[in-house]
């Protein structure tokens, strides 16, 4: 009799086991099916035309190295001579460098930081305000994922375009974008830091204490407690006159946050956006007004698909534009698609007084060479946007800036290749590489 029982009893828990099991594969399999299926989604992203009425020039810049590893590019006049220069961090050199453009129309190559392991960022200002550019860049430390305490805050300060290092903040994890602001409006720049990390990290405002004899001092203040925190860029969002700071998060959670300024050092933190689609891979953050209204909107790039081993396209790659409508809200719509974007500008590539949208592609399906590495979105002026074909070489890029180099009037583009995993051709990667409007 017992054992009878014992027996019943074994054999109830082994059909709620199995019933278990089968719900659990149940609700896998419709999950599967509601998720995109990869080849059906290669044909669904549309592959773009060159555009007929805007031409340029593709140059390469920079001599070529066997670790092509460029992480960011920014377009500055870094030498105040009234022509605009390239800085950008090579991190597979683990060094910042300039590019400045002599009258024959080459670029000479300068070494502005050396011994910064992974340089991810490199911001241009005059952070101790006596008249010339430094630069502050942002250390990860370690291009893997990381949670170690690898982070780090230089500043490059300028000494007659001679540049020397001091270290602003350590013992953190991996810094991603550091951007200058006066915060508390005392007349000094403080910094606004996205530490990404892996599985920890965090939003810090850093306010300047001023210097303390041996460099500048500054005291660190916590804004958000989350993993995967990109950039950081700095504006008054708002228009009530002060400096408030937007991120982007993407670690774990797909988050678009704005830390408003309240005054006296003080910020409220505002969630203006997120994704059920923890796949859809937010890889920036740029703030810009794309409607020229006069108000500051935020532009997401969304494709970074780096844990997915084939790099598909998917049809919610592409960028979103976030529409300052006021009062703290945000508007939300597509300007287009491109697979495995990773980056993004705004920049008036026509001419036509508008501000037109360029995005770059890093994890793409590469063995097709149609797909695109780079594309621009034409504004007519009521951002509606015409795509258009930039390139498709070299692959594999991950920044992206706008500026007016050759001085015509209208923007030209440069970006970098951050090669980390083989591509069907060596041949289509590339360093940096410019695109000058004819």
């Amino acid at each position: 009799m017992k054992k009878r029982k014992l027996t019943e009893r074994t054999q109830r828990w082994v059909t709620f086991g199995l019933m278990a099991i089968a719900l659990l594969l149940a609700a896998t399999i419709l999950s599967l099916l509601r998720r995109p299926g990869r080849i059906e989604v290669l044909g669904k992203i549309p592959i773009p035309n060159a555009s007929p009425h805007v031409v340029f020039d593709k140059i390469s810049i920079g001599p070529d190295h066997d670790a092509v590893r460029i992480t960011n590019v920014a377009i500055v006049d870094l030498d105040d001579d009234g022509s605009l220069d390239i800085v950008a961090c090579d991190a597979g050199r683990n060094c910042v460098l300039s590019y400045h453009q002599n009258p024959n129309g080459k670029w000479q190559e300068r070494t502005l930081g050396e011994n910064l392991k992974v340089p991810a960022h490199a911001t241009v200002v005059d952070l101790d305000q006596d008249g010339d550019l430094d630069i502050v860049v942002s250390v990860l430390g370690d291009i893997l994922p990381s949670d170690k305490l690898v982070g780090r805050v230089v500043l490059l300060e300028n000494e007659g375009m001679e540049f020397s290092q001091q270290i602003l903040l350590r013992d953190v994890r991996r810094v991603a974008d550091v951007q200058p602001g006066d915060f508390d409006q005392d007349g000094d720049l403080d910094l606004a830091v996205a530490v990404f990390g892996y599985s920890r990290g965090e939003v810090l405002w850093l306010e300047n204490r001023g210097n303390t004899g041996a460099g500048f001092g500054f005291r660190d203040h916590q804004l958000l407690v989350r993993p995967g925190a990109i950039h950081v860029p700095v504006g008054d969002l708002d228009g009530d006159g002060d400096l408030d700071i937007a991120t982007i998060i993407s670690q774990f959670e797909e988050e678009l946050w704005a830390f408003e300024n309240i005054g006296a050092g003080e910020f409220r933190s505002r969630r203006l956006y997120f994704s059920h689609n923890f796949d859809v891979g937010g890889a920036g953050l740029v703030m810009c007004d794309l409607d020229q209204d006069g108000d500051l909107d935020l532009l997401l790039p969304q494709g970074d698909n780096l844990e997915d081993e084939q790099y598909w396209p998917q049809p919610y790659h592409g960028c979103l534009w976030f529409e300052n409508q006021g009062d703290w809200n945000f508007h939300g719509r597509p300007i287009g698609q491109l697979g495995g974007t990773y980056a993004a500008a705004a920049g008036d590539l026509d001419g036509d007084g508008d501000q037109d949208v360029v995005l770059v592609s890093m994890v793409n399906d590469w063995s097709n060479p149609a797909h695109p590495s780079a594309v621009w979105w034409e504004n007519n002026g009521q951002q509606q946007f015409n795509n258009w074909l930039l390139d498709t070489t070299p692959i594999q890029l991950a920044t992206v800036a706008c500026g007016d180099l050759n001085r015509d009037g209208r923007a030209d583009i440069v970006a970098g290749c951050l090669h980390l995993f083989p591509p069907h051709d060596l041949d289509r990667v590339g360093r940096i590489t410019a695109w000058m409007s004819k």
